[in-house]
């Protein structure tokens, strides 16, 4: 069977590549499935859809697109399968999707702690401005003024969105001696233990940083805007690890212009597509908004990058080829969103947790 694989960087070639060779390497007498697998640097659209010729199935990532031009495309080559290396699945025309019997599985889970720790990362460096101390001794500037930061202890954390990245966010925090308030429309007893739920409204004001992890869906996307920035404290941090689109940028921008919002960090973009995974430093990239958020001395901006590491490349390789091996051998998958045309995962009912 071939495997098209999408949006291809060199870690998915080792860490695919690897697992393949090392858990369904053929040998004399196996009945290990035979799987190639085919890796193309570019994202999956219209223009690209040719390069899977061949295959069986299709292995894709955030920014690639499955819209229904494109699946009808994918199912006039003969692709049958399409496997996500991520956990969101706003990327994918669903319906479509179920009505050209594709089947679909995504990652849903995969080092939680990877994200968590990573949106730790963001808020001490913003907050202790230590990208701009490394800047400045490397300068040779020892001078301390203007890299004045907030104690974290004591300090009130508002965690959007409590599943598994959330909830383990909350472990982290816990250490530090923050109170934490989350708002989650499917509250879990698993967030008890490090504070309390509130609703978004309660919430905003109180916080002095508020974190996004939350999945993308038509009720969530732009969740950040003119009305929710406005009821955030004056000169709160906003952290978002999540996904790009649960912000809208000129919101946020305006919001950073009239010293409303205090600060913010960014590894997601609502137009990452265009940019992201990309190295563009001898271009001049044309979103304005991007670089005019690149402006701002209290913004950090980071290339999603949070899931990236060993621990969660390995999860991602064994997820994703376990969800092809349901496929060729025909058996349930738990992590099936579309499976022998009937969807399964609806998006008016309860978010993917992530």
């Amino acid at each position: 069977m071939k495997v098209a694989v999408f949006s291809a960087k060199p870690y998915d070639r080792e860490y695919l590549s690897q697992l393949l060779a090392t858990r369904y390497g053929q040998v004399e007498g196996s009945q290990a499935p035979r799987i190639e697998l085919v890796f193309h640097d570019f994202p999956l659209s219209v223009e690209t859809v040719p390069l899977a010729v061949g295959a069986t199935a299709v292995c894709v990532f955030v920014n690639d697109t499955l819209n229904a031009p494109v699946l009808q495309a994918l199912r006039q080559e003969g692709v049958r399968a399409i496997l996500l290396r991520c956990a969101g699945y706003n990327n994918v025309d669903l319906e479509e999707a179920e009505r050209l019997r594709f089947f679909v599985a995504n990652v849903p889970s995969y080092s939680p702690e990877a994200v968590a720790e990573f949106a730790i990362a963001l808020i001490q460096t913003l907050n202790r401005k230590t990208h701009r101390a490394y800047n400045r001794v490397r300068e040779g500037n020892f001078n301390i003024d203007g890299l004045l930061g907030r104690n974290l202890h004591g300090k009130t954390v508002g965690i959007i969105g409590t599943g598994r990245i959330g909830i383990s966010l909350a472990r982290i925090l816990q250490g530090f001696g923050c109170k934490q308030i989350a708002y989650d429309p499917y509250p879990t007893d698993a967030f008890k233990p490090y504070g309390e739920y509130a609703s978004l409204d309660e919430l905003l004001p109180q916080c002095d940083f508020v974190s996004l992890h939350c999945p993308l869906t038509d009720q969530t996307k732009h969740m950040i805007n003119e009305q929710t920035l406005a009821k955030m404290k004056k000169n709160a941090m906003l952290v978002n690890t999540s996904r790009g689109g649960l912000i809208k940028t000129r919101a946020v921008i305006d919001a950073l212009k009239n010293h409303q919002l205090g600060g913010l960090a960014l590894d997601v973009y609502e137009g990452e597509s265009a940019v992201f995974y990309q190295d563009h430093s001898g271009q001049i990239i044309q979103d304005d908004d991007l670089t005019r958020l690149t402006t701002f001395h209290n913004v950090l901006i980071c290339g999603h990058q949070a899931f990236f590491t060993e621990e969660a490349l390995t999860e991602i390789a064994e997820s994703t080829l376990r969800n092809l091996e349901d496929f060729i051998r025909r058996r349930p998958c738990k992590n099936s969103l579309v499976a022998e045309g009937h969807l399964l995962a609806r998006r008016d009912s309860v978010p993917v947790r992530i």
